[in-house]
């Protein structure tokens, strides 16, 4: 297999104009997530800085996350923990509140998912403006863990996503990026 290709991965995402309102580009991973190589590629770029190193967890922000974050568990030999809206998770949960657009929503994950200095990384497919990054990384840090990384696919730099993560001291990587929102 040929190594990490920007503009193929890029090629493989669909943009969907005006969805889910007017003016905005949303970019659809589902697409990758078809293709078999880009799959593979995007798990294997998003693995690669940290093979060998020592990585408890990896933490999915539900839906696509999920997907994304338990192959790169699989790869790190780590553990998967979801972190999910609020309401679906059968055990005893720590939640927190976060900003949306209209309104405030609230994400949670087991109480006993984390031990205090489990070295975790967050994935999730995409960073737009942060609000739902920033609530997981808060959450994760509630519980003690270590936030080795947060990685996604898709940064949207002009959403400003990124730098809210780094303002929590989160090490921020991502494999495209796309302009706009």
């Amino acid at each position: 297999m040929s190594a990490f290709n920007e503009s193929t991965l890029a090629a493989s995402i669909r943009t969907i104009v005006d969805y889910p309102k007017p003016g905005i580009l949303f970019r659809d991973i589902t697409t990758l997530l078809g293709d078999a190589r880009a799959f593979r590629r995007a798990v294997d770029a998003l693995v690669q800085p940290y093979a060998g190193s020592k990585v408890d967890k990896v933490a999915g922000i539900e839906a696509r996350g999920f997907i994304l974050g338990g192959a790169v568990a699989h790869q790190l030999s780590a553990g998967f923990v979801p972190i999910r809206k609020k309401g679906k998770l059968p055990h005893d949960t720590v939640r927190i509140a976060y900003s949306l657009e209209y309104g405030i929503d609230e994400m949670e994950m087991h109480r006993d998912a984390i031990a205090p200095g489990d070295k975790v990384i967050l994935v999730d497919d995409l960073i737009a403006t942060g609000g739902t990054a920033e609530a997981a990384a808060k959450l994760l840090q509630q519980m003690g863990a270590d936030i080795v990384a947060a990685c996604f696919v898709i940064d949207l730099p002009d959403l400003g996503g990124r730098k809210r993560l780094e303002a929590l001291g989160v090490d921020v990587r991502t494999l495209i990026a796309f302009d706009g929102h």
